[in-house]
């Protein structure tokens, strides 16, 4: 009467291509791995990781001397009417060379340079805890398409598993129409119900194809080779823990640590805007060349220490520090407001697990109720007290029964997945 379900959920679920080995078995674990390891959106943001640790590098060499070592050589002709003095007046002579080792040090008077130091660590934290998020969201995904291709694969088995039930039906009501003792509408039932659920069967067999490709397409573009994932559906459930009383996990989540980084940032951006009213010194310390001949008997040194002091700016840098200074007020306001949504998240995902878990029982009662409901429509059929209609109906119940306890098993999962994200795991 019935397919063995293990017989079908071992052909859908593994699909191993004739006269092939069988593939390895992939895990939720072993599929986010090779997510991970395949080039996407994480790739980029370790990309950008990278880039903010170079922009560190370089604030950090603000406060090193930058030093040099530059020739040159530079010809003045001569006055016309004196062949021996140089007609421009600004250069030194006829012929001037210069050698010279220069060093510069900034001594970061107005803080310009460690506003630039803070600025770049908040930009490395903000790309380390983007990486992190990315990471996460790509884990969700993954886990979000295993299940889906899971729960597409478990609803083709409860169709063909319906599909077998149905022809068997049909088969017997056309033997007891040609016998004569039953009726041409039952028959007519009975094979458009098989008709219905060839149509569903291939529908299901349709979305799990495109569940397939949705998983492999994160790692792989051989999207249409079928993927032999583990079947977490029968695997036992862990009930849901309860929230510990007055706690708020949820200040854990990532999304924190990223508003804090770009708190700090535009801190760090009004500090180096109000730089700019402040004095800035610089040393130049210059050894070497610099003579109307080449001679190393002419070599010298000159030291200078530069002091800048602005007097007026027409309040543009008071308006640009004003204006970080709001932002940062933003980011405050913000991270309140998330607060608030991610609380709400929270509670939201916790009872939508522990509602889901509750029903899993039900539905669990339902499908045994259904087998019972439809075994004894046959048998009531078969002795003349029933139709053909309670027996279609009893299958319509029983494939529904089925699909509705698959889908909360993969719900509950789904809804696992998202309460750990609200937790900030």
């Amino acid at each position: 009467m019935r397919t063995p379900i293990g017989v079908l959920l071992a052909a859908l679920i593994a699909l191993p291509a004739a006269g092939q080995t069988a593939r390895k078995t992939l895990t939720l674990s072993d599929c986010i791995r090779l997510a991970l390891g395949a080039q996407s959106a994480v790739t980029v943001a370790r990309q950008e990781s990278e880039v903010a640790g170079h922009g560190l590098t370089q604030a950090r060499a603000g406060f090193l001397p930058q030093v040099q070592y530059g020739n040159g050589y530079t010809y003045n002709s001569p006055r016309r009417d004196s062949r021996d003095e140089f007609s421009f007046v600004a250069l030194n002579g006829i012929r001037e060379y210069t050698s010279q080792l220069t060093a510069v040090q900034e001594l970061d008077t107005s803080g310009r340079v460690r506003a630039a130091l803070a600025r770049a660590r908040a930009d490395r934290d903000a790309a380390a805890v983007n990486l992190r998020l990315t990471e996460r969201d790509l884990k969700r995904a993954v886990a979000a398409a295993f299940y889906q291709l899971l729960l597409a694969r478990r609803l083709v088995v409860v169709n063909q598993e319906a599909l077998a039930e149905g022809r068997s039906f049909e088969k017997r009501a056309r033997l007891l129409f040609e016998n004569g003792e039953a009726a041409q509408a039952d028959l007519v039932k009975a094979s458009s119900q098989v008709a219905f659920l060839e149509q569903a069967q291939r529908a299901a067999e349709l979305e799990a194809q495109i569940a397939n490709h949705a998983l492999a397409s994160f790692w792989t573009r051989e999207v249409a080779d079928p993927l032999s994932v583990a079947d977490a559906l029968e695997q036992p459930l862990t009930p849901p823990e309860p929230p510990a009383p007055a706690s708020e996990p949820f200040m854990r989540r990532l999304e924190f640590n990223l508003l804090e980084a770009q708190r700090r940032g535009f801190q760090a951006d009004a500090r180096r805007a109000r730089a700019e009213l402040f004095p800035q010194a610089s040393f130049v310390f210059q050894y070497g060349l610099d003579s109307l001949r080449w001679s190393m008997r002419e070599r010298g040194y000159a030291a200078f220490v530069n002091l800048n002091i602005p007097v007026f700016d027409w309040l543009k840098t008071r308006s640009l520090a004003r204006q970080f200074q709001l932002r940062t007020r933003q980011v405050e306001t913000t991270r309140e407001i998330t607060a608030r949504n991610f609380s709400r998240d929270y509670q939201t995902a916790a009872a939508r697990v522990k509602l889901i878990y509750d029903q899993l029982e039900f539905t669990q009662s339902q499908v045994k109720l259904s087998e019972e409901n439809l075994r004894l429509s046959r048998v009531r059929y078969e002795g003349g007290e029933g139709t053909a209609l309670d027996v279609v109906a009893a299958q319509n119940q029983l494939t529904q029964a089925r699909m509705n306890h698959y889908t909360a098993v993969a719900n509950y999962l789904n809804a696992r997945a998202d309460l750990e994200v609200a937790a900030g795991s």
